[in-house]
């Protein structure tokens, strides 16, 4: 069994008031990124990294990237939107790959039990993400005002990885693009295609860095977990 990752990495930080973008933001001396890579060099099952890009990013420091880290197979553009971004590294993959993760490149602190977790539900399943069960209370509002209490059962907060027999989401791929359809995740292709998807155990610790105070969290973690 083949297995590719594809990395989204063509965030701006826009919403983290950054300079840079958030996927070359610093914790502990080293961008997000290289912490994200670190993780899947160190996972058994990922065969190759595809690292997606903004093109000024690609012209800049994709070599620098290819060099650095041995995972990492290729460096390509990204889109106009994540599902674009994601969708180009799919057409990078190798044509062996029988399993492609796709993961957030700004998500370090997933683990490789996670990663290959996710890959051999994938494998049995065709379809599998990450997810936490909701504990908090959920509210519906309408304009700033409670509308109603929203039952927490069966609702999970995704994360990623995510991980497909690359078949299937050719397929969803194909169907969204033929619909202009856009989903918040590639998982919600795999569903908007019709097909099941597995939930696998995710973790509190595997935020994603999207806020400020996420950085000084990841701080923390990184410091308590390496």
């Amino acid at each position: 069994m083949k297995v590719g990752a594809i990395i989204p990495a063509a965030g701006r930080g826009k919403r983290i008031g950054a300079s840079v973008p958030k996927q070359f933001l610093e914790i502990q001396g080293e961008p997000l990124l290289h912490h994200t890579l670190t993780v899947f060099a160190c996972c058994k099952l990922i065969d190759y990294v595809v690292l997606v890009m903004p093109q000024a990013d690609v012209d800049k420091v994709g070599k620098d990237w290819l060099n650095k880290y041995a995972i990492v197979r290729e460096v390509v553009v990204g889109g106009e939107q994540r599902q674009d971004s994601v969708y180009n590294g799919f057409n990078s993959l190798e044509r062996t790959t029988d399993i492609v993760v796709v993961h957030d490149g700004v998500r370090p602190f997933t683990t490789p039990q996670m990663i290959i977790a996710t890959v051999e539900a994938a494998q049995q399943h065709g379809a599998a993400i990450t997810a936490i069960s909701v504990s908090d209370t959920v509210k519906q509002a309408v304009d700033g005002f409670v509308k109603q209490t929203v039952s927490r059962d069966g609702l999970w907060r995704v994360q990623t990885p995510q991980a497909f027999q690359c078949g299937l989401l050719q397929q969803a791929f194909k169907k969204a693009k033929k619909d202009s359809y856009y989903g918040t995740d590639e998982g919600s292709l795999v569903e908007y295609l019709g097909e099941r998807v597995k939930i696998v155990p995710g973790s509190e610790l595997n935020i994603k860095i999207t806020r400020k105070e996420d950085l000084v969290l990841g701080e923390s973690l990184l410091s308590s977990i390496r």
